[in-house]
């Protein structure tokens, strides 16, 4: 960030549901790092992740972090953990699109239910500004997390109009593609496979694309974003797009691939913005 634009961050108490997760971790850091929060509380549901945390770089045993846990499908536990709270990070979801479409109660739960008592909280505690992370998976879903994820992009933008009479909390969503490298994605499970001597490398479909991003690209774009929000935006960094196969080529050239065929609820190519050409 330019020096001359005054931090968003500075001065802060800052929160991150689903904080110990890829994004959380690095957005943490990078705000303990270049910006000065008053306080830093991470919110999360899994002791463990947090003890992980703390223990795998002395910045996350920072004076100025707080662990809280807790679960966003529980609104009483949120209450408490906004308290005095200024801007709120909402990270925190399910992800999996397979799982979702055999565990669709769960995600409902947890990226819908989820998302409406972060946003109850955020009103009822006086939040300044609250950011829910998206995802392309939200555009034209076909499949249940998706949908979640679009329901809850929805249910935050709608949020402005809760607030009534104040004018705060703005509530705004960032939208990006795939986080090269985050846990679970597909880079370091081919890392593993190559490092083991395993092959071939698994790919869904040669034709499939997937837009990218940088962990600490998405952390910044997500800096930046409180700096411009006004409540009610959707902002959608301008991020690349590329073959699965080329992909699996620059990680690791000539090293044999497989095709093992789409699963279930993914698409060939994702979209960033929703196609308003569409017709029925």
């Amino acid at each position: 960030m330019n020096a001359d634009v005054l931090s968003p961050i500075d001065g802060k108490v800052v929160l991150v549901t689903g904080g110990t997760g890829s994004f959380g971790r690095r957005f943490v850091k990078k705000i303990l790092t270049e910006h000065k929060p008053s306080k830093v509380i991470i919110f999360s549901r899994d002791e463990w992740k947090q003890w992980d945390m703390r223990r795998i770089d002395p910045i996350f045993d920072h004076e100025n972090i707080r662990y809280f846990l807790g679960d966003v499908r529980d609104k009483d536990r949120l209450m408490r953990a906004f308290r005095d709270v200024n801007l709120v990070i909402h990270a925190a979801a399910l992800k999996q699109v397979p799982s979702a479409e055999y565990n669709p109660s769960e995600f409902v739960k947890t990226n819908v239910d989820g998302a409406m008592n972060v946003i109850d909280a955020a009103i009822d505690r006086g939040v300044e500004k609250v950011i829910a992370l998206s995802t392309d998976k939200a555009v034209n879903p076909i499949n249940l997390y998706g949908a979640t994820k679009l329901c809850s992009d929805k249910l935050f933008v709608a949020g402005n109009i809760y607030v009534g009479n104040r004018t705060f909390p703005k509530f705004s969503v960032v939208r990006y593609g795939n986080v090269l490298g985050s846990r679970g994605s597909i880079i370091p499970l081919w890392k593993e496979m190559i490092s083991e001597g395993k092959f071939p490398l698994t790919i869904t479909d040669e034709r499939m694309t997937r837009f990218w991003i940088t962990i600490d690209q998405a952390a910044e774009f997500v800096v930046r974003s409180f700096s411009t929000m006004c409540g009610g935006e959707v902002f959608v960094p301008k991020i690349p797009s590329m073959r699965i196969v080329d992909l699996a080529e620059a990680l690791a050239p000539g090293y044999p691939t497989e095709i093992c065929g789409i699963r279930e609820g993914e698409k060939l190519h994702e979209l960033m913005v929703f196609d308003t050409k569409r017709t029925n």
